[in-house]
């Protein structure tokens, strides 16, 4: 199986969530499947019925969780020598050449991915565009209303 690329920042973000998936969603729902299996009849008890619904999605959204991060390559940002090209980790600033807007994204993993924090998957167009150039380059994106371009302002990685 391959590796998922992720930051430590979401490394532990899915610890977290896994974390607590095991010690307070699975307990909460074992406890309501005990309570509806007490009321009696099963056939016809929906207590029951949403409350193994509910596990079966717990335990499922554990076992996703636990091998996204057995198979993750944890990358610390920080650490990366690129001498100035966008790689996976690097927080990159960007200026719309249509628009002359600034933004400013990190790329990271596909579980981290969020637009409104500035982040974006190492598998969006815009990344893919990004990868290897440096500050400087013009990167084109082929974005659904035709070729987007965006200058990087600069490379950083933090």
């Amino acid at each position: 199986m391959s590796t998922t690329p992720l930051t430590v920042a979401g490394a532990e973000a899915l610890r977290r969530e896994l974390h607590e998936m095991k010690t307070i969603h699975r307990p909460a729902v074992i406890a309501a499947i005990a309570e509806a299996r007490s009321h009696g009849d099963l056939s016809e008890n929906a207590e029951y019925d949403a409350a193994k619904e509910k596990q079966g999605f717990i335990e499922g959204r554990i076992a996703e969780l636990e091998s996204k991060l057995s198979n993750a390559q944890i990358i610390n940002p920080a650490l990366i020598n690129a001498d100035g090209a966008c790689v996976f980790g690097a927080t990159v600033e960007l200026e719309d050449m249509q628009s002359g807007e600034t933004v400013t994204y990190q790329i990271v993993g596909e579980d981290e991915a969020s637009i409104k924090h500035g982040k974006i998957s190492i598998n969006s167009p815009i990344a893919r565009a990004l990868i290897g150039k440096h500050a400087g380059d013009v990167a084109e994106v082929q974005a659904p209303g035709g070729i987007r371009e965006y200058e990087i302002l600069g490379v950083k990685y933090i």
